[in-house]
């Protein structure tokens, strides 16, 4: 599902610039949930950006469900972020003045799809994340733990091939964000989606397929919890 080889990205140049990833590689099949760990500075979202296609490498290449994202121009990246990858950030991305149901049916609006099976997608979306009965409420109605369960409903929305999460439980506690590990590991599992998940969360890692170990923009070791 993801293949990224000899990956380097430097921002900046001269004395002052600062090398994000150094040659990384690796791999992830389909259906896994994989853990991408390391400190803060040590180059994932970086990585999940290039992954993603909102980041363009320096060098190496990146191919996501058999395209080659590096070989991309601005409006076939577009088109990969609107089809085939969807993102979960830290801060949940809500529009406020909309509803959770509303929310889960931007990505489908961009998308052309029909209003009613436009509403039939989102209502199932919002009964897999547990929050069925949330649909009318604005996100400032509902706790840390609603809003990124509304935002996972809305990522996998699109039925993508692959989901990009960033530090998804950083703005959560603990029993929380365990909460919403568990929950992206049962919708991986459900809709057959591949997950690429930014932690550095020592009590989430146990619950991923796999673990990548990122050092100073550099893969370690991938580690395998199971």
């Amino acid at each position: 599902m993801v293949d990224v080889r000899d990956v380097t990205r430097t921002y900046g140049s001269g004395p002052t610039a600062a090398t994000a990833l150094r040659g990384v590689t690796f791999t992830i099949g389909e259906g896994q949930l994989v853990a991408l760990r390391g400190r803060s500075g040590s180059g994932k979202t970086t990585l999940l950006n290039v992954v993603g296609g909102l980041d363009t490498p320096d060098g190496g290449t990146v191919s996501v469900a058999g395209q080659h994202v590096t070989a991309m121009g601005e409006r076939d990246r577009m088109r990969l972020r609107r089809e085939t990858v969807a993102y979960i950030f830290q801060s949940f991305g809500l529009l406020p003045v909309l509803s959770a149901a509303e929310n889960v049916g931007v990505p489908l609006r961009i998308s052309g799809v029909a209003p009613r099976q436009r509403e039939e997608r989102v209502a199932l979306m919002l009964a897999l994340v547990g929050l069925g009965g949330h649909a009318r409420q604005r996100p400032g109605e509902l706790s840390g733990g609603q809003q990124q369960r509304v935002a996972i409903a809305r990522a996998l929305a699109i039925r993508p091939a692959l989901l990009l999460a960033d530090e998804p439980t950083g703005q959560l506690d603990q029993e929380t964000g365990k909460q919403i590990m568990r929950l992206l590991r049962a919708v991986v599992r459900s809709e057959g989606v591949t997950a690429l998940v930014a932690t550095h969360d020592p009590a989430l890692i146990d619950l991923a397929d796999s673990v990548l170990n990122l050092e100073d923009g550099r893969i370690a070791a991938p580690a395998s919890t199971g």
